[in-house]
């Protein structure tokens, strides 16, 4: 068995340091514009080749992004870029693309054939003839389509290890309300094209709705809700995938890539799931599956609902994520002395409470009250700190001190929590 390449997001700097200090073996990234997360402010120019650096001398790889579904207008643009990135020095010239449309990736094989092609789960691939079409254009990966079950993805990956053709999953994250990447709601609604991503997500939005009928069926509620006349609901809103259950399902059928979504999220969200799947991915190496505690992990993490998705067929597997949700407080941004740090407030911290710090490999150790103070920059304890604030953060003498290390997350720990 085989375990899987860790890929993980990297919308901005702060995701980037978060993904490759928790573990990712791997982040893909984009430029400001041409890909399917418009909304993240991506790597250009200078900003890019330091990317590279840092992911190149950590010994990770990286991957770019050039995912739209491009129409004639964008062309010239993406032929711009991949220019750019072929002439990349090879210490910062990504380890492949990312790309979604027929279009570009030709363009891409003939003005950047050294760099490998992966194929998006934007282009919906379902099929071994398709599959086969990819690797005759010159692709070495090919991440599949999110609608899959387990059973056609198995059947996959096996078709792609005849074609000597690489294969990547999505494991967790945001799923789309129709094909991946192909909606027309945000267009419909808002003017703006999921396609181009520049998606409003409205189907994150919350409706008011009381019952939903259907014309050949007048007078038979197919979906009500109760109260709605009062209150609104994310109705078309998707659970967010989860399959940390299953990774050892993917390690035995040769998955090659196991993917996590989340470009535009917070890098504080972001870290633990990265530190969660990377955990439970090392474990494997030596027969330990995934269990209890790195879901709860997960669900503290999560802004919905975890679910299966596609992955178990007709069936759903969900976990509900109210009550288990546990906001990052704050992250570390340099050392200013031997027992003290400058960090970067997120959300209110309490220092009448235990903190807790999430340390890459599922470590979790507390600092009771007591054991660390608040001070603002001039010196002025307190007891409590808000979100934007940058504080100090001392710490009494403690073998943990040296544990840590600038980009470390923190949050307020569980009630009862002793350090």
């Amino acid at each position: 068995m085989g375990i899987p390449e860790l890929l993980a997001p990297a919308g901005n700097q702060e995701q980037l340091e978060a993904c490759l200090l928790y573990g990712a073996d791997a982040v893909y990234l984009s430029g400001p514009d041409l890909s399917l997360r418009a909304g993240s402010p991506g790597f250009a120019g200078p900003a890019l080749a330091q990317a590279g650096r840092l992911v190149h001398g950590l010994g990770k790889r990286y991957y770019y992004c050039l995912n739209l579904l491009a129409r004639d207008a964008d062309l010239p643009a993406v032929a711009t870029r991949l220019e750019f990135l072929a002439a990349l020095d090879d210490g910062v010239r990504p380890d492949g693309l990312i790309v979604a449309d027929p279009g570009v990736m030709r363009l891409a094989c003939r003005l950047a054939p050294a760099l490998p092609v992966h194929v998006s789960t934007q282009a919906n691939t379902t099929n071994a003839q398709t599959l086969a079409l990819w690797k005759d254009q010159g692709a070495t990966r090919a991440n599949l389509a999110r609608e899959l079950p387990g059973p056609a993805i198995a059947a996959l990956a096996a078709a792609a290890r005849e074609l000597e053709l690489e294969t990547e999953c999505f494991v967790h994250g945001a799923q789309c309300l129709a094909i991946s990447g192909r909606c027309l709601l945000s267009m419909a609604l808002n003017r703006r094209h999921a396609n181009l991503g520049r998606c409003t997500h409205p189907c994150r939005f919350e409706y008011a709705v009381a019952t939903v009928e259907e014309k050949t069926r007048p007078g038979e509620a197919l979906w009500e809700l109760e109260s709605l006349d009062t209150q609104y609901a994310a109705m078309f809103s998707c659970e967010d995938l989860c399959l940390l259950p299953y990774l050892g399902w993917f390690a035995w059928r040769g998955v090659n890539a196991l993917k996590l979504e989340g470009r535009t999220r917070s890098a504080g969200a972001l870290a633990p799931v990265v530190d969660v799947y990377a955990t439970a991915l090392a474990g494997l190496r030596h027969g330990r599956q995934p269990h209890g505690r790195q879901l709860q992990e997960l669900l503290a993490a999560a802004g919905r609902p975890l679910g299966t998705g596609f992955f178990l067929g007709n069936r759903l597997r969900t976990w509900p994520g109210d009550g288990h949700r546990r906001p990052i407080a704050a992250r570390l941004e340099a050392r200013l002395g031997e027992d003290t740090w400058r960090m970067a407030v997120r959300h209110r911290l309490d220092a009448t409470s235990a903190l807790e710090i999430l340390l890459p490999g599922l470590a979790r150790p507390c600092l009771p009250p007591g054991a660390y103070f608040l001070e603002t920059e001039a010196g002025e304890r307190r007891t409590t700190a808000h979100s934007g604030m940058t504080m100090h953060l001392r710490l009494a003498p403690s073998a943990l001190a040296a544990q840590l290390q600038p980009g470390l997350y923190l949050r307020q720990a569980p009630d009862g929590a002793a350090g």
